[in-house]
C-alpha cells in the first residue's frame, strides 16, 4: 500500500472522530428551534409618548369647577354614590330643561313641565301666569338659543344623599305680550330679549328616578 493511500485513510479517520466528538458535545437539532436571544434584543425599545396616570383628576369634574374646591368634592361624592352620574350629561339635560321650562312659562302651559318643578317653584310660575291671564294678556314667544351655560355651584348631603346643582344660563328670546285688542303691551317682536337666570336643580343620588327638579330660581 502506497504512502498516499495510507495518508488518506488516516485523514478520513481523524475527520470521522471529530464529527462524532462534535455531535456528543453539541447534540443535534430537529426541526425549527427559536434562538435563545431575539435578533433585535440589543435594539432600543421605543418609548410611549404618553403615560396613563391612575387616580388622576376627573376631567368631567375639573372641566367645570376648580380641582379640590367644595363643588369638586361634592361632585366626587355624588359619583361615589352613583358612578354613572356625569356632569357633562347633566348640563346637556339642563340645557334642554331650561328651554322647555322657559317656553312653558312664556306660553302659560305649565302642566307639561310640572314633574320637573318643585311645588314652590310651580306655584310661583303659575301665579305669574294667572296674573297675565287676569289682565287679558296673550304671550307669543320664540326661544333663540343659549349664549351661556355654566355650573356655578354643587352641594351634596351624605346623610340624605340629596344633591343640588346650580347652573347659570344666558339666553336670547323674543317674547311679546298682547292685550285683547292685539296691541303689544310688553316686549318687542323685532328685538330679542337677553335673559340671565340662575337655577338650582335637586335630586337624590342613587334614586331610580333619573329626573332632576328645579327647586330655586334667581337672576
Amino acid at each position: 500500500m502506497s504512502n498516499a493511500v495510507i495518508q488518506l485513510i488516516v485523514l478520513a479517520g481523524i475527520a470521522v472522530f471529530l464529527i462524532l466528538r462534535l455531535k456528543s458535545v453539541l447534540g443535534t437539532r430537529d426541526g425549527y428551534e427559536a434562538p435563545l436571544t431575539p435578533p433585535d434584543a440589543d435594539a432600543p425599545v421605543a418609548r410611549r409618548n404618553f403615560e396613563v396616570i391612575e387616580g388622576g383628576p376627573d376631567q368631567d369634574i375639573t372641566d367645570h369647577v376648580p380641582e379640590g374646591s367644595d363643588a369638586a368634592l361634592a361632585l366626587a361624592a355624588m359619583k361615589r354614590v352613583e358612578p354613572a352620574f356625569s356632569v357633562n350629561t347633566f348640563l346637556q339635560g339642563a340645557r334642554g330643561a331650561y328651554e322647555m321650562i322657559v317656553m312653558a312659562f312664556e306660553t302659560g302651559d305649565l302642566n307639561k313641565v310640572r314633574p320637573f318643578l318643585a311645588p314652590e317653584v310651580y306655584d310661583a310660575f303659575d301665579s305669574a301666569v294667572q296674573s297675565r291671564v287676569a289682565r287679558g294678556l296673550e304671550v307669543q314667544a320664540e326661544f333663540l338659543g343659549l349664549r351661556e351655560l355654566a355650573l356655578q355651584e354643587a352641594t351634596f348631603d351624605p346623610a340624605t344623599q340629596e344633591a343640588e346643582l346650580t347652573v347659570r344660563f344666558g339666553a336670547e328670546l323674543i317674547s311679546v305680550a298682547r292685550d285683547a285688542a292685539g296691541d303689544v303691551v310688553e316686549g318687542d317682536p323685532r328685538n330679542p330679549r337677553k335673559q340671565r337666570d340662575v337655577w338650582t336643580f335637586a335630586r337624590k343620588m342613587g334614586s331610580a328616578d333619573p329626573n332632576w327638579q328645579l327647586v330655586a330660581t334667581g337672576g
